[in-house]
């Protein structure tokens, strides 16, 4: 084999990996890119998401609240104190 085939060889065998490589890169790009947008959860608006806080008022739950936390239940504030 004289110089010019081998020269000639190894670049075939480098454009065949590099466009290998293209590829793959694009294939696993493109079903990344399809997993994540499938997977990504869309964001819903919630009650604690609007800012106004609703005080559990259960009976049960009410005997051992303290007066503290009453009131900051009272004035639409979420309680800091237990």
């Amino acid at each position: 084999m004289n110089r010019y085939q081998k020269t000639l060889a190894a670049a075939a065998i480098a454009g065949s990996m590099l466009t290998g490589g293209v590829v793959g890169a694009v294939l696993y790009g493109t079903t990344t890119l399809a997993a994540a947008a499938a997977t990504t959860p869309t964001p819903t608006p919630s009650a604690a998401q609007a800012g106004k806080f609703v005080p559990n008022e259960d009976a049960t739950h009410e005997a051992g609240e303290s007066a503290a936390r009453e009131a900051q239940e009272n004035a639409g504030q979420v309680p800091t104190v237990p």
